[in-house]
């Protein structure tokens, strides 16, 4: 519920009787109007509650009132505002828990509010919005419901860049994004540590965060030479390679507290998506994996580059069990790009989701036309789990079935089942994918040079997808040219098990079936003393009210059989009926329908003839 409070600002009911959101020009006081009844609403039906008498207004409690605009405060890269970290909610929520649970506040409404410009209102509703998805577990429409009508409508939030903002990103992006993380686990209060949040997120102290507990994104260290060290020399061997041998080292102090969190959070690979400012050697003699994917700064990544991303990280998280520290210059454009890339991939966000919930996590990730990459490029990632997790089904499912019978004898040392299939084999997410681009797709990852309605452009790989579907709603395989049904396993030897030979006997059988029975066709019953039932065929579409003489009559009246004629009587006939039908069986002409208007009605051409 929203009431306008004058000048003073405006009131939403977010919990009745308990959490309100304002905006307000002015610090309110307990003189501030309070615009929603303070009592309990009593029901006009029941005698005893009409009974009693009234609070006077003088003896109800005034609301309590908080803000954190002066005390959370956004750190902006340029003109952006928003939305507010997961620290800021955490503190939100430890003050907000305070109020509640203070005993002198028990039967007081509390009312957060903010200042009534648009960046100070969209910052307050937002936090108010992800806590009761984060810490109160409300579902995110029910959280974004009191703010839906709001007037004016809250501001949308803005990149981190310096060019003009062309993606709109509002709250229920934010919401969305807070509440999918925390449905797959990716984000959560409980093990949340305030402190380390905000001291590695300074400059000065490291500048890194935890995008999910396997992502790490982080700004690039900067430390002079930058030439890696060759293996097995005396100046590799001098390096660090212990928490402690760092900590002794004189290296900076931003460099230093990246090396140490890593070695002690069991990051297993570092990502380096700019220019050399450091020497890699630092990470590599610690056991942390180096690899440079170097795109220039601003820039989108080849949809090659990210395919390989996402294949070294599905790899390391899945099967070494590390995590992954990605940067860039400032750790936020280019590495927003990679990380947002597997997390649409993997959990299924959308772009605008997972550029808000990085953005919650890292202020400032995703910058200018990378937005637009991410929202371009979504279904694509999603096309390649959905690729990847079938290709891993239909490696595991080798069958074990015996072979088809032969002649020749069988081993002697028992084996019954069939050996493993080495090109079934089971391999890691994505394959082998280094040349599956064309020179010819380079570009389609690029978003469109000017803000507008994307470029409808059809991919070269999804035109002819191995599982499409067909026009009728059936999965089907496409090989050589031949399209078949998924029923027939697609096999690369000549080789058929027994349970394949069964099914394909089973479809030539219901397939040379007598056309009666065929679910395609259609039957007329009459209920008579017998009943003759015919089948019409689908592909017939002549008009059956103009059939001359040689056509097959379509009641049985007029159809005999070898032992005599079929006697049919009809649980509803007319004298006149029979009459008609008489005649037309002596003119040798099809009983007419005697339906009013019709052309082929005995009486109309009656009328004609006169």
């Amino acid at each position: 519920m929203t009431v306008e409070t004058g000048r003073s600002g405006q009131m939403i009911e977010y919990i009745q009787d308990r959490l309100y959101l304002g905006s307000y020009d002015s610090t309110p006081t307990s003189r501030t109007p309070f615009p929603f009844p303070l009592d309990a609403p009593k029901s006009p039906s029941k005698r005893a509650a009409r009974a009693q008498p009234t609070t006077p207004t003088s003896k109800r409690r005034s609301p309590v009132y908080f803000t954190v605009d002066d005390v959370l405060l956004y750190n902006a890269f340029h003109a952006d505002f928003g939305p507010l970290h997961i620290g800021h909610l955490y503190r939100f929520a430890v003050l907000f828990h305070e109020i509640l649970g203070d005993s002198a506040n028990s039967d007081r409404p509390v009312v957060f509010y903010s200042k009534t410009d648009a960046r100070s209102r969209a910052n307050a509703a937002c936090l108010v919005a992800c806590y009761m998805v984060l810490i109160q577990s409300w579902p995110p429409h029910l959280a974004l419901a009191p703010i839906a009508q709001a007037d004016p409508p809250y501001m949308p939030f803005r990149d981190a860049g310096y060019s003009q903002a062309d993606f709109i990103l509002n709250i229920q992006d934010v919401v969305y994004g807070v509440w999918r993380a925390k449905e797959q686990g990716l984000c959560g209060l409980r093990d949340f540590n305030l402190e380390e949040y905000e001291k590695f997120e300074r400059v000065d102290m490291g500048d890194f965060n935890w995008v999910t507990q396997d992502f790490l994104a982080f700004a690039s260290p900067q430390q002079q030479p930058v030439a890696p060290i060759p293996i097995n020399t005396p100046e590799y061997d001098a390096l660090p390679s212990s928490v402690s041998e760092v900590c002794a080292t004189k290296l900076p102090l931003p460099f230093k507290n990246v090396l140490v969190h890593f070695a002690t959070r069991n990051v297993g690979l570092v990502v380096r998506l700019n220019s050399e400012l450091y020497c890699p050697s630092y990470f590599t003699a610690m056991g942390i994996s180096h690899i440079d994917m170097i795109f220039e700064d601003g820039t989108c990544p080849p949809l090659q580059l990210v395919r390989k991303f996402i294949k070294m990280a599905h790899d390391m998280i899945t099967v070494k069990k590390k995590g992954i520290a990605v940067h860039c210059k400032a750790g936020l454009g280019r590495t927003g790009c990679l990380i947002g890339a597997y997390l649409i991939y993997r959990y299924g966000f959308t772009a605008n989701e997972v550029i808000a919930f990085m953005r919650f996590m890292r202020p400032g990730m995703v910058v200018g036309p990378q937005q637009h990459w991410l929202h371009l490029n979504q279904m694509a990632f999603r096309e390649w789990w959905f690729e990847d997790s079938m290709k891993e089904k239909l490696a595991q499912s080798v069958p074990v079935t015996p072979a088809r019978a032969s002649t020749k004898k069988r081993p002697s040392n028992g084996q019954v089942a069939t050996p493993p299939n080495n090109s079934h084999s089971k391999r890691a997410a994505l394959g082998e994918i280094d040349h599956n681009e064309g020179a010819a797709q380079h570009e389609e990852h690029l978003p469109a040079p000017t803000p507008g309605q994307p470029r409808k452009s059809h991919r070269k790989d999804s035109r002819h997808h191995p599982y499409a579907r067909t026009t009728s709603g059936s999965l089907a395989v496409e090989q050589n040219g031949d399209r078949t049904h998924r029923g027939h396993r697609l096999s690369n030897d000549s080789s058929e098990s027994e349970e394949e030979i069964q099914l394909r006997m089973l479809a030539k059988q219901r397939a040379s079936r007598s056309p009666v029975a065929s679910p395609t066709s259609r039957s007329i019953s009459y209920s008579a003393t017998v009943t003759a039932s015919y089948t019409l065929a689908d592909d017939i579409h002549e008009d059956r009210e103009n059939w001359t003489e040689a056509a097959a009559p379509k009641t049985p009246t007029s159809r005999k059989s070898a032992n005599g004629p079929i006697s049919v009587s009809k649980v509803r006939s007319s004298p006149r009926r029979a009459t008609d039908s008489n005649k037309s069986e002596s003119r040798g002409v099809r009983k007419t329908s005697g339906r009013v208007g019709s052309t082929s009605s005995p009486n109309r051409i009656a009328r004609t003839v006169q």
